[in-house]
């Protein structure tokens, strides 16, 4: 654990930090005068965060109960952001075991506070009839209120901001399809709230009575069908007016792979998401306003929610994403050590060009692949990987790019993930794609020993077992096509940005 010693205030403990609303939460703790510690996995996703030096950072995993206690020692409040969201195996278990430590872990460590996100449930409808996702979070919320820990539920339904997964469910289905069949969810009435409204509630819990025990019903002052979200976001959004027919056939499995279809929100995400939308999701009190006042002109309305998140999206100020966390499967191992791994076969296809560019325009390029960019590379090739990618329920190549122009550590890239930068030098991405085994792809911005700009490219692959094999051995003849045109590719555009043109590429080595 590393502590910066900064400020005299609660001691603030936020997990999840490198998700959507904990990497937006960090900041506004701190704004309010709040020490944060976080416990992430991997701490080194949080560095290039402008917040990162203000705060504590504890390694740790929710499951774990040493790592818990030892992230909760001297802590006031705790924020409980973290949930394994997924549709199969095991991740009710999980989450019943993870709430449990933690609720444990925080009363033996003398937690003033826990502070829980969890999701809003329909009244009056049995939880075994509700979607496992929905389940699980309400199970969640009991288990932490009935630790012996003061606890504040949040219980929300679909919060509206830039980057949030409903927010980019709800704007890729209504920009993309001008008429749409839809699931007969599109009818269910839902009650929105803005991202700010969750920050300014889950920052406010913090100072909460000690005799407050209980959950609270969160949402914006709207109370609007799926359909009714589409027409309004469509009219903020300056787009013709959208004919939407509802078809009740689609189950929510089949509502799922329409979504992942039409937006960048892979099915394994969208299934949960459509299953909570089958019952009514509207709040029954705003208790929670005698605790954390409404400001003036709040809470937002969804219409200025969504020419909020819009105006934060066309600014590219977008803070966090959904894919801000790690998608349920990916794999997360960081690269083996090189060259003394010792860990089994690591299959590697090095490509070298010496670009006519300085290094700065080499690295620019590099730091700006990706998304709309595109991968300098054959398109068709990365376009069916991506699509073959989602049929097998991965993320595909559309989660882009959260910024257009810088990269941080932790930023999901299309079906990667940033896991290492050296500005002006290196660029490691991490595939999340499904693969049979792991992948790295690897880009320098370096000079040689004659003062030339030199971009090396490496490209690396730990199978599992004969699949992982077979499947290295399979693609590997397309390698010069891909990997080597990526190379030219990227210098050539070094080139042009800079005023010269021309890159010379050494032969390949593996």
């Amino acid at each position: 654990m590393t502590a910066d010693g900064r400020g005299t205030g609660t001691l603030c403990l936020v997990t999840g930090a490198t998700g959507y609303i904990g990497g937006r939460l960090v900041p506004e703790l701190l704004a309010a005068g709040h020490r944060v510690r976080c416990l992430a996995r991997s701490p080194d996703r949080l560095r290039d965060h402008p917040w990162a030096g203000d705060v504590e950072t504890a390694r740790g995993d929710v499951t774990d109960a040493p790592s818990v206690a030892a992230a909760l020692r001297g802590v006031d409040v705790a924020y409980y952001l973290v949930h394994a969201l997924g549709t199969s195996g095991d991740f009710e278990e999980t989450d019943r075991r993870a709430a449990r430590i933690f609720g444990e872990e925080a009363r033996a460590a003398g937690v003033r506070r826990i502070v829980y996100l969890g999701g809003l449930t329909p009244a009056g409808v049995p939880e075994r009839e509700l979607s496992p996702h929905l389940r699980s979070r309400a199970e969640v919320g009991r288990i932490l209120l009935d630790s012996g820990v003061p606890t504040t539920v949040l219980r929300a339904a679909v919060v509206i901001g830039s980057g949030s997964v409903s927010f980019e469910m709800l704007r890729y289905l209504t920009e993309r399809l001008p008429v749409m069949v839809t699931p007969s969810w599109v009818h269910t009435r839902i009650q929105p709230v803005a991202v700010r409204d969750v920050l300014r509630a889950l920052v406010g819990s913090a100072g909460m009575p000690q005799d407050v025990n209980r959950a609270f019903d969160l949402g914006g002052p709207d109370v609007l069908t799926y359909r009714e979200m589409m027409m309004r976001y469509a009219a903020v959004a300056e787009l013709p007016r959208r004919i939407i027919l509802s078809v009740p056939m689609l189950t929510p499995g089949l509502s799922s792979h329409w979504v992942g279809l039409v937006t960048p929100v892979p099915a394994s995400i969208a299934r949960p998401l459509t299953e909570s939308l089958r019952h009514e999701v509207v709040c029954h009190e705003h208790d929670l306003a005698r605790y954390v006042p409404d400001p003036p002109g709040h809470p937002l309305g969804f219409d200025e929610a969504v020419r909020l998140a819009l105006r934060k999206v066309r600014d590219a100020g977008v803070v966090t994403r959904w894919s801000s966390a790690s998608v349920p499967g990916a794999p997360s191992d960081p690269l083996p050590t090189d060259p003394g791994w010792a860990g089994g076969s690591l299959y590697t296809d090095v490509r070298e060009v010496t670009v006519d560019a300085r290094p700065e325009s080499l690295w620019k390029v590099i730091e700006g692949i990706g998304g709309e960019n595109g991968w300098y590379s054959f398109p068709l090739a990365w376009a069916v990987r991506g699509w073959l990618d989602r049929m097998v329920g991965g993320v595909g190549l559309r989660r882009g790019r959260r910024d257009a122009a810088r990269l941080r550590v932790g930023d999901s890239l299309d079906f990667w993930r940033v896991e290492e930068i050296e500005p002006g030098h290196l660029l490691r991405l991490r595939a999340e794609m499904r693969l049979p085994g792991l992948a790295w792809l690897e880009m320098y911005a370096e000079t040689d020993g004659r003062g030339r700009t030199r971009f090396r490219q490496r490209a690396l692959f730990h199978p599992h077992g004969l699949l992982g094999h077979a499947y290295w051995w399979s693609v590997s003849p397309f390698h010069s096509v891909v990997f080597g045109g990526m190379a030219r590719n990227i210098a050539r555009a070094a080139a042009a940005a800079d005023g010269t043109r021309g890159a010379r590429e050494r032969a390949p080595a593996s």
